[in-house]
């Protein structure tokens, strides 16, 4: 394993970076408290080929991997436009139908992750499960040739500018992963009032008696399981680097004022009080995507069990450094740092959501007491 990304990774970045600058935070906010959709970010990202990188060629993709598609996303992010959906449509469903699915659904479906015309949901959290995804009661049974679903989803994200979403159900072998159209009679949703400033809203799902036609189910019924853990990898990947994305760019703004801002005899950031925390930070951040890319190259590689420690650890370490991160951006700037000028106070619910989500650094903690330090089990 090398710890130097290869040129062609790290054209990659420069590519996307430069692609990222001409929209900017600016343009991302102003979207968000507009109530509007980046669907011009999201459209040019695709024709470009940046959404598509980790899908196969055979497809229209650019048979990258998922470490390729993280590049994008820190980079989108670090350039001031973290998409969500990223974490969710080409890196979870994409990576599942691609692994898991049928010929016809790889035919139906990648063609569309590769462009970016297509996005997809994902939709496994319920109300009264939460992080235990042994209470998922969301459930879909065989009637003739179809599938009937029936149940209820939460915080799942993005549902208004999806195409279809895919749901995390139980069936009497265990869990599967059906693929339902937004239009899909008997599918509603309701919309969650949340204080976060991003473009994608959260909402709670409703299936009541969702008849699906006998393709819905990813692949082979009896591998619900694998799927869902192959899937659960790289969402964290994903959400480990737009987070460590995101704190690069809190720290580059925290760093330029800290060089120019001059209340005495020097510029701030000659002080101690203020070099030191942000230097910190500065390793934190880069450790959180060494272990990104360590993750990254596992998954790739197909060591799926040793991919899973290294996401989880990725995952923790990125929440960790973003919080850090926007919170001494804005001490850094005193008053301004909260001020729609300098753009950081928009940052601080997505820094915090950062170590709740896609999994709490709880639950991380628990993970690898358990499988890593092999401690007795909890809970």
């Amino acid at each position: 394993m090398s710890f130097v990304e290869s040129e062609e990774r790290i054209a990659l970045r420069r590519a996307v970076a430069e692609f990222g600058a001409r929209y900017g935070h600016d343009y991302f906010i102003a979207k968000a408290r507009a109530g509007e959709k980046t669907t011009e970010l999201w459209e040019e990202a695709g024709k470009l080929g940046y959404l598509g990188v980790a899908v196969p060629e055979e497809y229209g993709g650019g048979g990258g991997g998922i470490g390729d598609l993280a590049a994008v996303c820190e980079e989108l992010a670090a350039a001031g436009c973290p998409l969500l959906l990223m974490v969710v449509s080409p890196a979870i469903c994409a990576t599942v139908i691609a692994r898991f699915g049928t010929e016809e659904q790889k035919s139906k479906w990648l063609p569309g992750f590769a462009d970016g015309t297509l996005k997809m949901a994902f939709a496994i959290t319920e109300p009264d499960a939460g992080s235990n995804s042994h209470k998922l009661k969301t459930h879909v049974r065989r009637d003739g040739d179809d599938w009937v679903l029936k149940g209820t989803k939460t915080y799942i994200s993005g549902v208004d500018e999806v195409d279809a979403v895919l749901v995390v159900a139980i069936q009497k072998t265990g869990p599967v992963l059906v693929v339902v159209p937004t239009d899909a009679e008997g599918f509603t949703r309701h919309e969650i009032e949340m204080d976060l400033v991003a473009p994608e809203k959260q909402f709670t799902l409703f299936f009541d008696d969702v008849r699906l036609p006998s393709d819905a189910v990813v692949g082979s019924p009896d591998q619900g399981l694998l799927q869902v853990f192959a899937g659960l990898n790289p969402e964290r990947i994903m959400g480990a680097s737009m987070a460590t994305g995101s704190a690069r760019l809190a720290i580059a703004k925290a760093v330029s004022y800290a060089r120019q801002r001059q209340v005495w005899d020097s510029p701030i950031g000659a002080h101690q009080g203020l070099s030191h925390p942000l230097a910190k930070i500065h390793i934190e951040i880069e450790l959180a995507r060494l272990m990104t890319q360590k993750a990254a190259a596992l998954y790739d590689a197909g060591r799926d069990k040793e991919s899973g420690e290294a996401a989880n650890m990725a995952k923790y370490a990125a929440g960790e450094a973003i919080a850090a991160a926007v919170d001494q951006a804005i001490q850094t700037h005193g008053g301004n740092g909260l001020s729609s000028e300098f753009g950081l106070a928009s940052m601080l619910g997505v820094s915090r959501l950062s170590r709740i989500a896609p999994v709490s650094r709880e639950m991380v903690l628990n993970f690898v007491a358990q499988n890593s330090l092999k401690l007795p089990r909890s809970y």
